[in-house]
């Protein structure tokens, strides 16, 4: 991972686990629909995302969708309808 990626991940984890103002600052002005989901997420939500695929190295995708697949069902079923479901 080269020096841009590390302060691509390092912004992305300080925001996530940011003040309420920051993250909802950054969900009005972002485009897509998975970003702003995650950063409306409950505190368990985006502390878990940051410790199991921000923190850990590896292919962030594939980190990604193990980490969503052990999410609880509200938290599987609110991606779906607010970020895939969307996009159809």
């Amino acid at each position: 991972m080269g020096p841009m990626a590390n302060a691509r991940q390092r912004l992305e984890r300080g925001v996530l686990l940011g003040p309420g103002l920051i993250r909802r600052a950054a969900a009005a002005r972002t485009a897509g629909n998975q970003e702003r989901w995650m950063l409306v997420q409950s505190s368990e939500v985006r502390h878990s995302y940051v410790a199991e695929v921000l923190d850990v190295p590896g292919d962030p995708d594939l980190l990604a969708q193990i980490w969503m697949m052990g999410q609880p069902d509200h938290v599987r079923r609110s991606y779906v309808s607010e970020v895939l479901e969307p996009e159809l």
